[in-house]
């Protein structure tokens, strides 16, 4: 019986292919895509959704992943190269100290929720709903946190250990995808967005 904790090969065979597609991709942001996306497609218990109590009333399963960039002036942190977030939020701006993104940023951490609901932290800034789990990873270049990829979905405890430690071997390649690049020199072109969705601290109302 195959332990569903381990990583295996099909695991390694994605992070390979995200990361030649990221390095073959046309520019920063499209490469930050091809590896949020193979997350998207891959990452996550994807039966998490059928456990007791993983989804209430009105909820459904789905996923959303992503990366949040530092903005120059170190405001906010800017979405980049989303998968499954709505079109008017392509150019989110969550504060650099709200919720668990800045929980990452301040503390330069990988972190994992299985259950937001344990996290009274835990904000939403995604539009259409409030994710129940999620995987964050930071994004640093020689000592300087450049921001972090991240994944998460509605039902609760979707995400496990095994999850954040694929997140965290795709965040090394996003690292290097992004300075190769010129990733920095991208974002400073393209902030402040002229489609910025802004949000404050305490996020949107579920």
């Amino acid at each position: 019986m195959t332990d569903p904790a381990a990583i295996t090969d099909a695991d390694w065979a994605m992070i390979e292919n995200a990361g030649q597609a990221a390095l073959d991709a046309d520019g920063p942001e499209a490469a930050m895509r091809a590896l949020a996306r193979a997350c998207f497609d891959r990452l996550g218990d994807r039966d998490a959704h059928h456990a007791p109590g993983a989804l209430k009333p009105g909820e459904r399963q789905f996923f959303v992943a992503g990366t949040f960039f530092v903005t120059p002036d170190t405001r906010h942190h800017m979405l980049v190269g989303n998968t499954g977030f709505p079109p008017e939020q392509e150019r989110l701006l969550v504060p650099i100290d709200g919720g668990h993104p800045g929980w990452v940023y301040a503390n330069r951490s990988k972190l994992l929720l299985e259950n937001t609901d344990e996290h009274t932290g835990f904000r939403q800034y995604l539009k259409t709903a409030r994710m129940g789990s999620a995987v964050l990873a930071p994004l640093i270049w020689r000592g300087v946190f450049h921001g972090q990829l991240f994944m998460a979905a509605q039902a609760r405890r979707t995400m496990r250990a095994r999850d954040l430690a694929l997140l965290v071997a795709m965040s090394k390649v996003a690292t290097g995808a992004w300075i190769a690049h010129g990733g920095p020199a991208w974002l400073a072109a393209n902030y402040p967005p002229v489609n910025a969705y802004t949000v404050g601290r305490d996020g949107l109302a579920g």
